[in-house]
């Protein structure tokens, strides 16, 4: 049975997107979700986003990582979802939205998408590295040699290691441009590899950044492999709230598999 499938990318963080306000695709299936978004037999995808009808809000998001499970939140695939749905008609330029972890606001205009991720009230910090859940979790770790360096070894021996083991994180290294800008390289769960943009990584290392003290900016620039994005915040008490992921999102495809 043909699929009709839609693609979508954030800074190069790659989607299939589906419209299943119809309930017709099997989410049951996880062989044909890692299929789909498998770069050498299906379509290639970091991950499979299915669009479907809410009873009170614009739509819900349903996420799958690339190996077939369906996961925790997704920054660039949220965002890329947003401008799926004003694709479909099902949006103008503002949206309100469930995802796995809860409901999101959000607002489009230019192919820019702006996502209000969820507060966050508790950062660990460790000797050497910082740790928090942006809807995902997250490791946060300085790298001076960022540019250069095995990415995919050494976020798996941290993704799989102590005290992360087979639950696992995602691992974000990072390295200081300046004040408000800083340069990122992510290891995502689930796609077990790089990722040229991760949304709630990237937040999840601006907040990170800002809690150990390495700027005192509440709007940071993040530089990740596929472009810019921004993290804006506020700090009340410990509370990280009005928290907002801040970048392009723009359709690449249709077809049919």
């Amino acid at each position: 049975m043909p699929q009709t499938f839609y693609k979508y990318q954030g800074t190069g963080n790659d989607f299939v997107m589906i419209d299943n306000r119809q309930q017709t695709f099997d989410k049951s299936n996880t062989k044909q979700i890692a299929f789909l978004c498998d770069r050498r037999f299906g379509i290639g995808a970091d991950g499979l986003i299915l669009l479907e009808n809410h009873p009170d809000l614009d739509f819900k998001m349903v996420y799958y990582n690339a190996d077939g499970n369906e996961s925790s939140m997704c920054g660039n695939g949220g965002r890329c979802l947003v401008a799926f749905a004003k694709q479909l008609g099902v949006i103008n330029d503002k949206a309100v939205f469930e995802a796995i972890d809860g409901l999101h606001h959000a607002t489009i205009k230019n192919d820019v998408v702006k996502l209000q991720m969820q507060d966050v009230n508790t950062v660990e910090k460790h000797d050497n590295h910082v740790f928090l859940n942006t809807g995902s979790p997250h490791h946060v770790q300085f790298e001076d040699a960022i540019g250069d360096f095995d990415i995919k070894t050494k976020g798996a021996s941290i993704r799989y290691g102590e005290p992360y083991n087979e639950a696992g994180s995602n691992v974000n290294f990072v390295k200081k441009i300046s004040d408000s800008a800083f340069q990122v390289r992510t290891y995502e769960r689930g796609v077990e590899d790089e990722t040229l943009s991760c949304g709630t990584g990237v937040t999840a290392v601006a907040l990170a950044m800002h809690y150990i003290g390495e700027t005192k900016k509440n709007l940071i620039n993040l530089n990740v492999e596929g472009g810019k994005l921004q993290v804006s915040f506020d700090v009340e008490k410990g509370l990280y709230k009005n928290v907002w992921l801040i970048g392009p999102a723009n359709f690449v495809y249709k077809g049919t598999i």
